[in-house]
C-alpha cells in the first residue's frame, strides 16, 4: 500500500507540470470547445499506456541511446510542426458552431495526441524509471498500476479540456485566446528547438 501510494503520487505530480500535452489539449479545448478535446485526451492517454505496457513488460528499446536520439528528433520536428500551426492559427471559438467542431476535430485530435504522447521521450523515461521502481512486483501488480495509470492520465486530461473549453471559461477568454494560442505555440517551436539542437550536439560530440 506504501509502494503503490508513492507510485501514484510520482505520477500525478508528473501530469500537474505543465507540457506539450497539456497545451495541446488546452488549445483543442478552447478552439473547438471540451467535446472535440477528448479526441485529442484519449490520443494521449493510448500513447502513455503503450509506454507504460513496454515499460511494465521488460521491453526498453528507448533507453537504447540510438532509438532515443531518433524519437527526440523526430518529437523536436513533431513540436515545430505543431508550435507553428498555433502561431498561425486564428483561434476563435463559437458556442453556437460546438457540435461541427466536435464532429470535424475528434479523430484528429486523436491523432494528434498520440504522436505528442508517443514523440515525448519523456513519458518514456518516466515510465521506464517507474518500471525500474517495480522491477519486485508481480505480473498482476504491475497490471494494476498500468490500469490506474491509464485512467488517471485520461481523467486529468479531461478535467483540463472540461476547464479550458467549458462556454464560460471561453466567454471570459473569448479575447485572449488567440494570444494564448500563439504564446502557447512560441513556447512549443522553442521547446522542439531546443529539443532538436541537444540531440544533434550530442550526436556530434
Amino acid at each position: 500500500m506504501e509502494q503503490f501510494a508513492a507510485v501514484a503520487v510520482a505520477h500525478f505530480l508528473a501530469l500537474l507540470i505543465p507540457g506539450v500535452d497539456f497545451f495541446l489539449i488546452a488549445r483543442t479545448a478552447m478552439t473547438n470547445g471540451w467535446r472535440a478535446a477528448t479526441g485529442t485526451c484519449l490520443g494521449i492517454a493510448t500513447a502513455n499506456g503503450i509506454f507504460i505496457a513496454a515499460a511494465f513488460s521488460g521491453l526498453s528499446l528507448i533507453s537504447n541511446p540510438t532509438v532515443l536520439a531518433v524519437i527526440q528528433l523526430a518529437g523536436g520536428v513533431f513540436l515545430l510542426y505543431i508550435g507553428v500551426a498555433f502561431i498561425r492559427s486564428n483561434a476563435r471559438f463559437d458556442p453556437g458552431q460546438e457540435a461541427q467542431a466536435v464532429q470535424a476535430t475528434w479523430a484528429r485530435g486523436f491523432g494528434l495526441g498520440i504522436a505528442s504522447g508517443l514523440l515525448n521521450p519523456k513519458n518514456a523515461l518516466f515510465y521506464l524509471s517507474l518500471a525500474a521502481a517495480l522491477a519486485g512486483a508481480s505480473p498482476l501488480t504491475l497490471a494494476a498500476y498500468g490500469v490506474w495509470m491509464f485512467t488517471i492520465v485520461l481523467v486529468w486530461d479531461v478535467f483540463v479540456a472540461i476547464a479550458f473549453g467549458s462556454r464560460q471559461v471561453l466567454t471570459r477568454l473569448e479575447r485572449i485566446v488567440p494570444w494564448l494560442t500563439k504564446a502557447a505555440g512560441a513556447f512549443l517551436v522553442l521547446f522542439g528547438l531546443a529539443m532538436i539542437t541537444t540531440v544533434s550536439v550530442q550526436l556530434l560530440t
